[in-house]
């Protein structure tokens, strides 16, 4: 029988709470997606902050309908619910990964709009949802991390896991680690926007200074994100800023060493 996993949850509280008095931390052996999860519970009323752990997670979605399924032990994979109405939202996902990488290893980069990566593989995502709910609006951010190797099985490259990195780490050593400093950061991110973290983005910004292509069609040299967090590409028609995340940017050769 497998052991079970010790989750940090009452020091990761403790952090919180006296930001959060009304935060909670619910672990569940298995869930089909924290992100639904946490959004039907929003509509049934329960719109409190909490952050919700997955030790399988078994129809988990990522960005653009992506499947993101999870073993125990083997990712990990939370969602994090704040009622939370943000002055501009652009950027979000830049502080969240911007975030979760700083907490996690110097070596770990960031591909905009929402995925971490380590010398051109992806080590884990974002998927932001948010809704508004009897005047509130309620924002639900949902992780996964590769913690141990997965399966590369209809990918273009192998996943990096994050044992590769940090030897010996856990899902909840991982979890540790970013949970608190995530939450301190969107709370930080609600008053300030992105713009007081654009240079520590542009210092694990993966994309820039690479020739990239859209799914939309552009091409050209990636010149970084503005202080709105907006990815700038140099186009034959001059400079073009990508907002919206369901343009998908991939490096035209991709040569990153971070």
């Amino acid at each position: 029988m497998n052991e079970p996993l010790r989750w940090p949850a009452e020091a990761i509280w403790e952090q919180v709470a006296p930001l959060l008095p009304t935060f909670s931390v619910e672990i569940l052996p298995a869930v089909g997606s924290t992100n639904t999860e946490l959004m039907q519970r929003a509509r049934a009323g329960q719109t409190e902050p909490i952050l919700l752990v997955a030790e399988t997670q078994t129809a988990g979605r990522g960005r653009q309908g992506r499947d993101w399924v999870s073993q125990r032990g083997d990712s990990l994979t939370f969602s994090v619910g704040l009622p939370l109405a943000p002055c501009d939202w652009s950027g979000l996902s830049l502080a969240v990964g911007l975030s979760l990488a700083e907490s996690l290893h110097p070596n770990i980069g960031l591909k905009w709009p929402n995925d971490l990566w380590v010398q051109g593989r992806k080590l884990g995502g974002i998927l932001i949802e948010a809704s508004s709910i009897g005047g509130l609006s309620y924002l639900v951010i949902g992780v996964g991390l590769n913690i141990q190797a997965q399966s590369a099985e209809g990918l273009r490259t192998p996943p990096a896991a994050l044992v590769d990195w940090l030897p010996g780490i856990t899902a909840a050593d991982a979890l540790g680690r970013v949970a608190a400093p995530l939450i301190l950061a969107v709370q930080q991110f609600a008053s300030e926007g992105f713009a007081p973290l654009q240079a520590r983005f542009h210092a694990r910004d993966v994309l820039q200074g690479h020739m990239v292509n859209t799914s939309d069609g552009l091409e050209g040299p990636c010149l970084g994100v503005d202080a709105r967090g907006a990815l700038q590409l140099q186009t034959p028609a001059g400079t073009v800023g990508i907002i919206s995340s369901e343009v998908s940017v991939r490096p035209a050769q991709w040569k990153e060493t971070v």
